[in-house]
């Protein structure tokens, strides 16, 4: 709840459901945690699964001194950063991602995975994710693959050719 409470102060969307904790609801649309965000942290190929229950202690931890400081009573029913509001999470994301923070190097890749799983879909093969109506890459106007599930442009973006195909590429485009 607290990974997916960060994630979505990084790309907000709007709540699952109306009892949803750690989506604040900043936006309309999904975010990062329906993108995939915590599927992308918790995956092998990402290596951050064995530090996320350390992460989560320290944003709580951050979140608890941020209310102490601040005079903030925060409801006891859920982790202290999900019991922020969503301004006070932005300014503390804010704050320990900012330059000079000496724990700026867990926060920031932490907050990268989240920009990835919404701009790439990286928790699925794009395909999978264009047809389940990925958040951002329907947000992005990210075009759908042929019927083969290959993409193709019959326009050259400089509307010109700009180097021929060399002579050993394969029909599916590979090089040889």
């Amino acid at each position: 709840m607290t990974i997916e409470a960060f994630a979505d102060t990084v790309i907000p969307g709007e709540r699952r459901s109306p009892d949803d904790r750690a989506i604040a609801g900043a936006a309309e649309g999904g975010g990062a945690v329906t993108s995939g965000a915590l599927a992308l942290l918790t995956s092998e190929e990402g290596g951050f699964a064995g530090l996320l229950s350390t992460l989560v202690v320290g944003l709580n931890d951050h979140a608890q001194a941020w209310a102490d400081k601040r005079g903030i009573a925060l409801d006891s029913d859920v982790p202290p950063f999900v019991a922020l509001g969503f301004a006070d999470r932005t300014r503390l994301a804010a704050e320990l991602m900012g330059p000079g923070h000496p724990e700026q190097e867990l926060w920031v890749p932490l907050a990268m995975f989240s920009f990835m799983a919404w701009d790439t879909g990286a928790d699925r093969h794009t395909v999978e994710a264009i047809a389940a109506g990925h958040p951002g890459l329907t947000a992005m106007g990210f075009a759908a693959p042929g019927p083969d599930g290959l993409w193709r442009f019959p326009e050259f973006s400089y509307r010109r050719e700009l180097a021929a195909v060399h002579p050993l590429t394969t029909p599916s485009g590979d090089p040889a």
